[in-house]
């Protein structure tokens, strides 16, 4: 199996991916005090769904919980497996947390709408790490559930 196939483009693959998703680490996660910003709406609606969410905020260094949940400081210290990574950071921030995603071995990252960054999309999908890119997780989840 090539790496380009662990690059996820098609309603269907997108689709899958979704339904195999349980447990979602929020990079970049925002606090109830932005709650009119994606990075903390979109997160908030995917615990509503059902799904596990874990936040990473970046910034907030107070903070100790969001959405009444425990607050990691880094990827690899949230205990178990994470299915998705789903980051709000802009594209060339993402550099800075390559080696953090890369040890935590997530399933899939998921970069959010408007954030593409193509070299680690490829450094992730060599090692098997499914992903998508420039997209919003909260509109193709609904998309997916609505099928």
């Amino acid at each position: 199996m090539s790496w380009q196939q662990n690059l996820l483009y098609t309603p269907s693959q997108i689709r899958d991916l979704i339904r195999q998703t349980k447990r979602i680490a929020v990079l970049g996660i925002k606090t109830e005090a932005q709650a009119d910003q994606p990075a903390f709406y979109v997160p908030k609606y995917l615990d509503a769904a059902g799904l596990q969410v874990i936040p990473v905020p970046v910034y907030y260094p107070e903070v100790t919980e969001i959405l009444g949940k425990r607050v990691y400081r880094k990827l690899i210290d949230i205990p178990g497996e994470v299915d998705l990574v789903d980051v709000f950071r802009r594209s060339h921030d993402i550099n800075g947390h390559v080696e953090d995603i890369l040890t935590k071995k997530p399933k899939a990252v998921w970069f959010q709408s408007g954030i593409r960054n193509d070299a680690v999309a490829e450094q992730l999908a060599k090692t098997g790490i499914k992903v998508v890119q420039d997209r919003c997780l909260m509109v193709e989840h609904r998309r997916a559930a609505a099928i």
